[in-house]
């Protein structure tokens, strides 16, 4: 009678292409919005063992911004597997590598689930250091994120 609780199978799921350009965007607020998509937490039709959100395109993630003194103070740890193999990188030593997308994609990553869904969700986020990407065969949608909240968006 009262039990319509609704639980979207993954073969009614609709994906979305969405595109983001991370240009001048705050790290950690564009990582929350992309999570939150990623998982489907926008939709009215979000259920937590369902792979149900967006595919998401970042682009110019070089451009992110960190506040304050995070991008000297900021610090990335990683272990060898060896003993005494911490390893240790700065967030400006990785935005000036050849990888600076990873700084996106890593702030992503540790606001997902832990484990096989999360996994799949962060495989539908594509991050691409310019301006250009290879999806244009999608026909992504564009998402303003600088908009949504004034404090989104910074200069450098």
């Amino acid at each position: 009678m009262f039990g319509n609780t609704r639980s979207t199978k993954s073969a009614d799921v609709e994906k979305k292409w969405v595109l983001i350009d991370a240009k001048g965007l705050v790290v950690g607020r564009l990582a929350t919005l992309i999570a939150m998509r990623l998982r489907g937490k926008h939709k009215a039709s979000f259920t937590p063992h369902v792979d149900d959100g967006d595919n998401i395109i970042v682009i110019n993630a070089e451009q992110v911004v960190l506040t304050g003194r995070k991008r000297d103070q900021k610090i990335y740890y990683h272990h060898t597997g060896f003993i005494g193999g911490i390893k240790e990188r700065s967030a400006k030593f990785i935005l000036e590598g050849r990888f600076p997308e990873r700084i996106v994609e890593k702030a992503v990553q540790r606001m997902l689930p832990r484990g096989p869904l999360g996994s799949k969700q962060l495989g539908n986020l594509r991050v691409y250091k310019g301006p250009d990407h290879p999806h244009v065969a999608q026909n992504p949608q564009l998402l303003d994120v600088a908009i949504l909240n004034r404090k989104n968006s910074r200069s450098a």
